[in-house]
């Protein structure tokens, strides 16, 4: 069998097997109480649902005494540490899920920790999968259900049970939730993760669909265990309308509905839920349509993709980085697949700047629009007639990205980790000699000020925030840099040893589904497309051109999935940050919007992550 199970000591429930040896609870002063026959039947799996759903119960206000599950569940509120903690002792039984991670914030930054397996977009992974969430009313009552229900799965769910079905969990997912509080609408229609009241729901939202489940049991607190099909979940509850919003759904968003349970359980129905689990996962379900979904978008091979991107994007052509990436990546495909269209396709856009019919760039020098020269740099390579105006308008862009107020200080740049790529690409593509020597005293001047010690960088000097495209562009303009540089560059080894701290921390800091976040070493900030696509490209050229040992190459597979998920079929995409300057604090960056639906920068970074995966393959 896949996975080893065993039950360890040291977490509020107790292994559930063990409940029939008369484990002991302190109640009060009433001295110890045992299982009833009923409780420990259905447990041990020997009691029919409806018997689960009426067993009998421990005395009210019991704790948990040597770790021994009790059937009651605390309803005092767990802190951020002690729901962490808890999760943590979970995360380390054998199996899955085993990874603590957050599906969001909220307003004042409190985490909602998840307990997330590693196989959400992993198209070999034959398992059903099961997702738990709990205090969507802020109840804490219902956070110990899942937490007790996760530990049942862990070490003793029927084997059979566990060689069908993985799970993850988000057992509070609306912390701190005090008093009447308006409806909660499924799907969110007004703002996103950047809403000012309750973004709440829209994280778990997003979550709970990126986990690409086939049966989803949310769990509310209340008198009393009853058990309703989503479709007829009661909507004026926030459980139930979560529950029946994920079982109705159409297929407009391109993905599909997913069976849901809504549960309403007192703290003394902990059994009852169990028993339910186990006599729904004792049945091997289908794939849902959202999971089959999820699949048909993680399943499509890079050069498709790139395609796909080179067709799409840019949907506007200017003097800027953003379409100069996806030209460049276009040029490349025309390379790839030996098809002289896509080159046609750049040389037509780029035609009025080769005739010197629009400026190279305007009034203010600014490196987002002088980074589109890049693709003049390549152009220069063809053969063909345009090769003399693009290596003019080539070498003016490496001209002016090189101007510096002082060793490492660009005269036109803004400071942020944004330069770190845009000031030092055109140089890089044209193999310019002066040019690369001043990208890379910015690119050591910048690391010295704004690489943190755990490896990440700080926005900027007055940003003090891991934004995550920012270290994209960091970790892209080192690739590109580094691709330039010839090996016995005396600067080499130290922009190696920038990259490489870089690439660790940002290894450590992937999602358990493989993205990467708004803010990087933010659990919970969004799980944001660019930053996932810029690393990977970034990691993918470090192993093709061994600056990173092969170890890494899971970490770009599980990225490139990751990603793939939240590519529509239309190329259309899934939360893509939108422009985005330096500001003070996390809350800044956790506010950007997060943009669904079609977008020049984020189909340009991806059509070059395409490509990169390609050529790793």
């Amino acid at each position: 069998m896949r996975r080893a199970f065993r039950a360890r000591i040291g977490y509020r429930s107790a292994e559930m097997m063990r409940a029939s040896d008369g484990n002991a609870a302190a109640c009060g002063n009433d001295g110890p109480a045992r299982w009833s026959p009923s409780t420990r039947a259905a447990v041990a799996g020997r009691a029919t649902l409806a018997t689960v759903a009426k067993v009998a119960t421990l005395t009210a206000g019991c704790t948990v005494l040597s770790g021994a599950w009790t059937g009651s569940v605390a309803i005092a509120q767990p802190g951020d540490d002690a729901l962490r903690t808890e999760l943590s002792a979970l995360a380390a039984l054998a199996g899955e899920p085993r990874f603590v991670s957050a599906g969001g914030v909220t307003r004042d930054e409190t985490p909602l920790l998840t307990l997330e397996n590693g196989a959400s977009f992993d198209p070999e992974d034959t398992h059903r999968r099961l997702v738990l969430v709990g205090g969507l009313d802020g109840d804490t009552r219902s956070t110990r259900i899942v937490l007790d229900a996760v530990r049942w799965f862990k070490t003793s769910a029927p084997d059979n049970a566990r060689a069908s079905w993985t799970l993850s969990a988000l057992p509070l997912a609306h912390p701190g939730r005090t008093g009447p509080q308006p409806p909660h609408r499924f799907p969110p229609v007004e703002g996103f993760f950047d809403a000012p009241d309750r973004p709440e729901i829209h994280y778990t939202w997003r979550w709970v669909t990126y986990q690409a489940p086939d049966l989803v049991v949310v769990v509310s607190a209340g008198n009393g265990f009853r058990a309703r099909p989503g479709a007829e979940a009661d909507e004026a509850r926030p459980g139930g309308a979560l529950a029946r919003a994920l079982a109705v759904r159409g297929t407009e968003s391109g993905l599909g509905p997913v069976e849901t349970i809504h549960v309403t359980a007192s703290e003394s129905d902990g059994a009852a839920v169990i028993g339910l689990l186990r006599d729904r996962l004792a049945q091997v379900a289908r794939q849902s349509p959202l999971h089959e979904a999820i699949t048909e978008r993680v399943t499509r091979d890079p050069l498709p993709i790139a395609r796909l991107f080179a067709q799409r994007y840019p949907g506007s052509v200017g003097m800027s980085y953003i379409p100069a990436v996806a030209w460049v990546h276009t040029l490349k495909l025309a390379d790839v697949t030996g098809d002289a269209s896509w080159r046609d396709k750049v040389l037509g856009q780029v035609r009025p700047w080769l005739r010197g019919e629009q400026p190279l760039v305007g009034e203010t020098v600014r490196f987002a629009s002088l980074a589109g020269a890049m693709v003049f740099a390549e152009i220069a390579k063809l053969a063909g007639d345009d090769g003399e105006a693009a290596s003019r308008l080539a070498d003016a862009a490496v001209a002016l990205g090189a101007a510096e107020t002082s060793p490492g200080v660009p005269e036109h740049g803004s400071g942020w980790t944004d330069d770190m790529f845009l000031g030092t690409v055109v140089a890089a593509r044209a193999l310019d000699a002066a040019g690369l020597a001043a990208a890379t005293r910015l690119i050591t001047n910048y690391a010295r000020r704004l690489q943190q010690p755990g490896g990440v960088f700080h926005h900027a000097p007055d940003a003090p925030v891991a934004w995550g495209r920012g270290n994209g562009f960091a970790a892209l303009g080192l690739a590109e840099v580094l691709t330039g540089l010839p090996d016995d560059h005396p600067d080499r080894r130290a922009l190696l040893d920038i990259y490489r701290r870089q690439m660790v921390a940002m290894r450590r800091y992937q999602a358990p589904d493989g993205m990467w976040s708004q803010v990087v070493d933010m659990p919970g900030s969004y799980r944001e497309a660019s930053v996932t696509a810029l690393t990977l490209t970034a990691m993918a050229r470090g192993i093709r051109h061994g600056w990173l040992d092969p170890s890494y190459r899971p970490v770009v597979e599980r990225a490139w999935r990751a990603l793939l998920a939240h590519v529509r079929i239309d190329g259309t995409l899934v939360d893509v940050c939108i422009s985005t300057g330096a500001g003070p604090t996390r809350r800044y960056y956790l506010d950007r919007t997060a943009v669904n639906g079609a977008d020049d920068r984020g189909g340009a970074l991806i059509l070059g992550a395409a490509l990169e995966v390609h050529a790793l393959d």
